[in-house]
C-alpha cells in the first residue's frame, strides 16, 4: 500500500470522525432544545390574564414578580414562574395601577401566599418561600383587580407539564416536530458517515491526499 494511500484514509477518518461528532452534536442540542420547549400546565386560567407571561426560575433561590405591570399597571409580570421548593418569591409593587394585594385562591399555597390588604406604594415588597409542602400550581389574585384579569400563578417543583405556549390538559411535554426531526437526521448522517468509513478502511483505494 502506498504512503499516500495511507495519508489518504488518515485524511478520510479524521474528517469522518469531525462528521460523526457534528452530528453528534446537533443531535444533543436538538435534544436539549427540545426539553426546555415546556412549562406548567396553567391551565385555561392563564389566557385570561392581563400579560400573560413566564418565567423559569428552577435553580434560582430568588425571583421578582412585578406588582402592578403592563400599561395599565393591572398585572403580575411575570405572570407566571416555576420554582423550585426553598425558592424565595419577591412580589414588588410598582406604583401603578392603584391598589393591590396577593392572595392564593386555589392550589397548594393557598393560605399561606397572603400579602394581605392592597397597597399601592412603589417599592413595596412581600417575599413568599415555597416549600415542599407547596409543590405543585397554585393560582393567585389581586382581589381588587381580580375581574379584571389581574391573576398570576407559581408552580412549585414536580408539576403537570405542557408544551411551551400551549393550552392546558396535562400530560408529558410533546417533542416540536422540527427538533425531532433534525435528531433523526442528524443521527441518520451520523450512521452513515461511520458506515463508509468503515467500507473505506476495509476495502481501500488509492486516492492522493489534497
Amino acid at each position: 500500500m502506498s504512503e499516500n494511500a495511507d495519508v489518504s484514509r488518515r485524511g478520510f477518518m479524521r474528517a469522518a470522525t469531525g462528521a460523526a461528532a457534528g452530528g453528534a452534536a446537533v443531535a444533543g442540542v436538538s435534544g436539549t432544545a427540545a426539553a426546555q420547549e415546556e412549562e406548567p400546565d396553567w391551565g385555561s386560567w392563564f389566557g385570561e390574564t392581563n400579560e400573560g407571561t413566564y418565567e423559569d426560575a428552577r435553580g434560582s433561590d430568588e425571583v421578582t414578580v412585578s406588582v402592578g405591570a403592563g400599561s395599565d399597571g393591572l398585572a403580575f409580570d411575570a405572570t407566571g414562574v416555576w420554582v423550585d421548593p426553598g425558592t424565595t418569591i419577591v412580589f414588588e409593587w410598582t406604583g401603578e395601577g392603584g391598589g393591590h394585594n396577593v392572595v392564593a385562591q386555589d392550589g397548594p399555597a393557598e393560605g399561606d401566599l397572603d400579602s394581605g390588604d392592597p397597597v399601592d406604594e412603589e417599592g413595596e415588597t412581600y417575599e413568599f418561600e415555597a416549600t415542599e409542602d407547596h409543590e405543585g400550581i397554585t393560582q393567585y389574585v389581586c382581589v381588587p383587580h381580580e375581574d379584571l384579569g389581574m391573576i398570576g400563578g407559581v408552580a412549585v417543583g414536580e408539576v403537570e407539564t405542557v408544551e411551551a405556549g400551549g393550552g392546558g390538559g396535562g400530560g408529558p411535554p410533546s417533542v416540536p416536530d422540527s427538533a425531532l426531526t433534525l435528531g433523526v437526521a442528524s443521527f441518520v448522517a451520523m450512521v452513515s458517515t461511520l458506515a463508509f468509513a468503515l467500507f473505506f478502511l476495509k476495502y481501500g483505494g488509492d486516492y492522493d491526499d489534497q
